[in-house]
């Protein structure tokens, strides 16, 4: 129905509404709805023609008091409702809200996206109906008390609904409860927002440090595997880098805005790592939080589950993994329902899953679901080359956090390094590195500040005397020879000339050459 709609301004005083009604009385004029404010009166009537809505307007302005009278698009409460309607369609959490008896009064679309149900089929009817009658805001209602936060599993004839809610009271001005109002939030964005939150810096393929052509096509192939779904498993020495690799796989592929979520399957007892990996329903055991838990393949949904020591697993926690593989669906600890998940995998293992299965201590089916790619990073000692390289950024890391001023390592010291079988690979070569810093006053450092990790029994402060000696007498392999020579050549261009431009022509090689030659070994222009 159109309606006219007028804003009266007048100086305040006592008889002004009468004084208004009595001129719009007489005319038949229907008044629809009357707001009174300070010195404000709106008032909408029904529609009427122009000539008896100018007639209407200048009796009006005829009443003592009256300043002025104005047509509006909108009464004041139709306004507070649009504004409040807009506030509702916009924010990310569903709103709902009921009256005293539990009926739906306000339900807004991400309600409707949340609980799987169009408004239309909502409002009005009790919330019991269309959610749960054993819901947080049914038993608030009653007591009048707020909640924060409570999880939500609802499960209803259109699915599973999983969700965090947060309820407040409605009350009168005597204090009574006249309703609730409560705020749902998806559980897909509380995983987001906690991820965005807590989530560690994560590197990339451009972060890892090489000059060997074996890491070359390691990294060629992983970036591969990275743009698709496939299951990875990673294998190498400890201390080689897999989980940088799996950090670099999600990094580089269509989920690198989802989590990735790491565990150790070899830090954690049985038990515990089963309610890590899958969650628990409310009550499941003694001690279980309040609520339950989510577990990590739930917390890790569209993004990557990273499962280092893969080997460690239980043959309990092997066949869980392996329906979760195969069914794409997890059920926590004492629940009955299962939820889906889109997760990818990627496991890491420093121990040979061959012989395993063949002794039974691993299950052949998962062993066949998890190494649908496989990706062997190789030893330390296997790609010697890269010690030049990887020795350089450490000096520029540690260096930097212990506030030292390095002009980085003598030829000699260098040797040591690239002779040594390094058991503890890239880790142990880290963990060298900083001992040799915390030695060094300044200038570089040298043979006597390289202090070796041994498993032989050999005291470490031998250690050092005892690889100059072996030195003496090895011979360095030529591919250690040619990085230590480009090297030496590129830092001595550098400071001679001061510019990569400058040196990339002395050396006769091109810019991008020298450039990249740059942060392989991590020395700064």
């Amino acid at each position: 129905m159109d309606t006219l709609c007028l804003r009266i301004e007048f100086d305040d005083r006592v008889g002004i509404v009468l004084d208004v009604s009595r001129v719009v009385s007489p005319k038949n004029i229907n008044i629809i709805s009357l707001e009174v404010l300070p010195n404000n009166m709106y008032l909408e009537i029904e529609a009427i023609s122009e000539p008896q809505a100018s007639v209407l307007i200048r009796e009006l302005m005829s009443i003592a008091s009256v300043k002025q009278v104005a047509t509006i698009e909108l009464m004041p409460h139709e306004e507070r409702e649009r504004q409040l309607r807009a506030v509702l369609d916009s924010v990310s959490e569903g709103i709902i809200a009921v009256d005293r008896q539990g009926s739906i009064t306000v339900y807004n679309p991400a309600c409707e996206k949340i609980l799987q149900l169009p408004a239309a089929k909502a409002v009005g009817r009790n919330v019991a109906d269309v959610i749960s009658a054993n819901i947080p805001m049914l038993k608030s209602l009653k007591s009048g008390e707020s909640y924060d936060n409570r999880e939500m599993i609802i499960n209803t004839p259109r699915g599973r609904h999983h969700y965090l809610s947060t309820g407040r009271p409605i009350k009168d001005q005597a204090g009574r409860v006249i309703g609730m109002v409560a705020a749902l939030k998806d559980m897909s964005q509380v995983r987001d927002l906690v991820y965005s939150v807590t989530k560690p810096s994560m590197l990339t393929f451009d972060d890892i440090i090489y000059g060997s052509d074996a890491m070359e096509r390691v990294i060629a192939l992983a970036k591969r595997v990275a743009r698709s779904d496939s299951t990875v498993v990673i294998r190498g020495e400890s201390g080689t880098g897999k989980e940088l690799f799996a950090r670099a796989i999600h990094m580089e592929s269509n989920r690198r805005h989802k989590p990735f979520v790491p565990l150790n399957c070899a830090t954690l007892p049985d038990s515990l790592l089963e309610s890590e990996l899958f969650g628990y329903a409310d009550g499941a055991f003694t001690g279980a939080k309040k609520g339950g838990k989510q577990g990590l393949f739930e917390f890790a949904n569209e993004g990557t589950l990273f499962l280092d020591e893969i080997g460690e697993l239980s043959p309990h926690l092997q066949a869980k993994l392996l329906r979760v593989l195969q069914d794409g669906k997890v059920r926590r600890i004492g629940e009955r329902h299962e939820t889906a998940v889109n997760v990818r995998v990627i496991a890491a293992t420093n121990r040979n899953l061959e012989e395993m299965m063949a002794r039974g201590d691993f299950r052949e089916d998962l062993y066949y679901r998890l190494n649908v790619f496989p990706i062997r990073l190789p030893a330390l000692r296997e790609r010697r080359e890269d010690i030049p390289f990887l020795v350089q950024h450490f000096i520029k890391k540690i260096a930097k956090q212990q506030d030292k001023d390095l002009t980085g390592i003598s030829a000699e010291a260098l040797r040591i390094l690239i002779k040594h079988n390094w058991v503890g690979n890239v880790r142990e070569l880290e963990n060298v590195i900083e001992r040799a810093i915390n030695l060094v006053e300044n200038g570089e450092i040298k043979p006597e500040h390289i202090i070796l990790d041994v498993l032989d029994g050999t005291p470490l402060d031998k250690v050092s005397h005892r690889s100059k000696v072996q030195e003496s007498t090895d011979v360095a392999g030529l591919k250690e020879v040619v990085a230590r020579a480009e090297l030496d050549a590129l830092k001595q261009a550098l400071k001679t000339h001061g510019s990569a431009r400058k040196a990339a022509k002395a050396l006769g090689v091109s810019h991008t050459t020298v450039l990249n030659k740059i942060k392989r070994f991590g020395l700064q222009i």
